[in-house]
């Protein structure tokens, strides 16, 4: 099973991740959790390029992104999978749709093909989306990174952006309420995945 957990900076999903793998794990599941970008020393040094200060194009924000998947889908999430493990990853393909191919304007078609090229076409069996209001996200965050220090509107617009991806892509993303209690949308989470099985 490949789960991701998407949202907006300060949505909570980073928590959810965590405690999606520490419930898989105490069912006695084989898992491997990691997150993007990173999971990988490539992925890890692209990560701070992407995060720091270092200003840059969109299109070389998404390559980077792309970059740092592939990376991560070939040296860590594929073997993980052949050999049977579940696989939780906080972010993945969906936040560069949302990020760069809608609220950056760079073309949803675009990234796709970028991403799937990227990962020889993973996709994660399940993606939860994790939702709050931009501005009680934005309140939550210290923006500590180039990208979280990007404006209200910016963070909207990937709100905005992600919830159109849970329209397109019904059968792979279930949102979830994140304005409730950590241990409540865990709770959900873990009941949704069950019913899949």
């Amino acid at each position: 099973m490949f789960v991701t957990l998407e949202g907006v900076d300060g949505s909570g999903k980073t928590t959810q991740a965590n405690l999606l793998a520490e419930a898989l794990r105490a069912e006695g599941r084989d898992v491997l959790a990691t997150r993007e970008p990173g999971g990988t020393m490539l992925g890890e040094e692209i990560r701070r390029l992407l995060l720091d200060r270092v200003e840059m194009s969109p299109w070389a924000e998404t390559a980077l992104f792309a970059a740092a998947r592939a990376e991560l889908v070939e040296g860590v999430i594929a073997p993980a999978l052949d050999a049977g493990r579940s696989v939780v990853c906080d972010r993945y393909i969906d936040s560069s749709l949302a990020y760069q191919g809608i609220a950056r304007g760079l073309g949803l078609q675009r990234v796709l093909e970028l991403n799937l090229a990227a990962t020889g076409g993973l996709l994660p069996d399940r993606t939860f989306l994790v939702l709050v209001d931009p501005g009680v996200a934005f309140e939550r965050r210290k923006p500590s990174d180039r990208i979280e220090r990007e404006g209200e509107a910016f963070h909207r617009a990937v709100d905005e952006a992600y919830r159109s991806l849970a329209e397109m892509f019904p059968e792979r993303i279930t949102t979830v309420d994140g304005n409730r209690p950590p241990d409540e949308i865990a709770e959900e989470i873990r009941g949704r995945l069950r019913d899949l099985s």
